[in-house]
C-alpha cells in the first residue's frame, strides 16, 4: 500500500505543474464547472475550509483522504436550492463501506442537477417550437481511501461526468487525489492537500449540432445535413492546501472548537481563501461558520461571483445502538449570495 501513497503524492506534484493559479488569460475557458460546486450541507456550512480535517462521505468531493476514517458504513443524502430564486435544485447521494481492517474504504457519490423545463426555440421559430426539454447534468465518483499510518491518510477518485441538453451531449472523466496528515498529542493538528478535476478535454456532439445547408458550386438538388464540430473544453482543475487545529478539546469530549483554513488554487477562475470555525457539543450539536474570499469579493461592480463570502451551518446528530457507535444526523447550510436569496442545503447522514 505504500506504493499507492507514493502514487498519490506523485500524481499531485506532477499535475500541480500544469495548474496556473488564477490565470487572468484562462478565465472562463473551462467547462463542467458543476464540479466546483459543493453540494453537501455539512462541509459547505464553513465554506469548504476543512480540507485538512474533513471526514466521511463528504470527503469524496473535497479531499478523498478523509473517507478513510469511516469504520463501518455511511450513507448521506443532500438536497440543495442553488441560488434560491433560480429554481435550480441539486440532489446528491453518497455511500461508503469499510472493507475490513487494513483494507481501506470504498465509496460512491452521485450528484444530479435539475434546471427545470425549457422551451425549444429556433431561428425560424424564435417564439418556440412547442417542444419542452430538460437539461441533465450528472456526475458519479467511485473512490478508494486508505489509512497508511496513524498520521497519514490518502485516496483517489475516478469521476464520470455527463452533460446533455436537447440532442446534444458530452461525456468526460476526471480524477481526484488527496492526502491528510494528522499530528499532536490529541491529533489536534491536521494538514491536507487535494488535487481535483484532472482529466482529458470534453467535447459536445449530437444531432443538435447539425443543420441543413447547401454547397456552393455543387449540383445538389436537396439541402444537405451539415455537422458542426464543437470546440473541446478543459476540466476545471484546482489544488487545495489546508490546515485545521482544535483550539479547544476538553478531556471528556463535551466541547470542541476547531479552526480551519484552505487555499484554493484554481486554474480557470480566481483563487480562493476559505476560513471557518466549528463548535461541537459532544456528538449531538455542531455549529459552524466560514468565509470564502476571492478577488474583488467586496466590490459588487467587479465581483465575478454571486457569492459574497459568508457561510453558516449546523448539525443535529443522535447516537444510537447498544454501544452508541451508530448515529443519525441532520445537516443544514446557508451560503450568502447577491443577487438571489442564497444557497440552502439540507442533508441527512446515517452511520452504522
Amino acid at each position: 500500500m505504500k506504493k499507492i501513497f507514493i502514487f498519490i503524492c506523485t500524481f499531485i506534484v506532477l499535475y500541480n505543474q500544469t495548474l496556473i493559479a488564477g490565470n487572468e488569460e484562462k478565465k472562463g475557458q473551462a467547462g463542467a464547472t458543476e464540479l466546483l460546486i459543493n453540494p453537501w450541507a455539512r462541509s459547505s456550512g464553513w465554506a469548504g475550509a476543512n480540507i485538512a480535517g474533513i471526514r466521511g462521505v463528504e470527503a469524496i468531493r473535497l479531499n478523498i483522504a478523509g473517507l478513510s476514517f469511516i469504520s463501518g458504513t455511511e450513507v448521506v443524502f443532500s438536497s440543495t436550492q442553488w441560488m434560491k430564486g433560480t429554481d435550480i435544485k441539486i440532489s446528491s447521494f453518497g455511500f461508503a463501506q469499510n472493507l475490513g481492517e487494513y483494507k481501506g474504504v470504498l465509496g460512491l457519490s452521485i450528484m444530479a442537477i435539475n434546471f427545470g423545463e425549457f422551451i425549444e426555440t429556433t431561428v425560424d421559430q424564435p417564439e418556440g417550437t412547442g417542444v419542452i426539454f430538460k437539461p441533465q447534468f450528472f456526475n458519479m465518483g467511485i473512490s478508494y481511501a486508505k489509512t497508511f499510518s496513524h498520521s497519514i491518510y490518502g485516496g483517489i477518485v475516478v469521476r464520470v461526468i455527463s452533460e446533455s441538453i436537447q440532442s446534444v451531449n458530452a461525456t468526460g472523466i476526471a480524477f481526484d487525489a488527496g492526502i491528510q496528515y494528522v499530528t499532536g498529542k490529541k491529533d489536534q493538528l491536521k494538514f491536507g492537500v487535494s488535487l481535483r478535476n484532472v482529466g482529458p478535454k470534453m467535447r459536445y456532439s449530437g444531432d443538435g449540432l447539425t443543420n441543413k445547408g447547401s454547397f456552393l458550386d455543387a449540383n445538389f438538388t436537396e439541402a444537405q445535413s451539415l455537422n458542426q464540430r464543437a470546440t473541446p473544453f478543459e476540466m476545471p482543475s484546482l489544488l487545495n492546501i489546508g490546515a485545521a487545529y482544535d483550539i479547544i478539546s476538553t478531556e471528556d469530549g463535551d466541547h470542541r472548537l476547531t479552526a480551519a483554513a484552505n487555499f484554493n488554487s484554481n486554474s480557470f477562475t480566481n483563487d480562493q481563501i476559505q476560513a471557518g470555525l466549528e463548535y461541537g457539543f459532544k456528538s449531538y450539536l455542531m455549529l459552524r461558520g466560514g468565509f470564502d474570499y476571492q478577488k474583488n469579493i467586496f466590490d459588487k461592480t467587479l465581483r465575478t461571483t454571486v457569492y459574497t463570502g459568508p457561510t453558516f451551518g449546523l448539525t443535529l446528530q443522535l447516537p444510537f445502538g447498544k454501544e452508541k457507535d451508530k448515529s443519525f444526523g441532520i445537516d443544514y447550510s446557508y451560503r450568502a449570495t447577491n443577487p438571489f436569496d442564497g444557497t440552502h442545503s439540507i442533508g441527512t447522514a446515517l452511520t452504522f
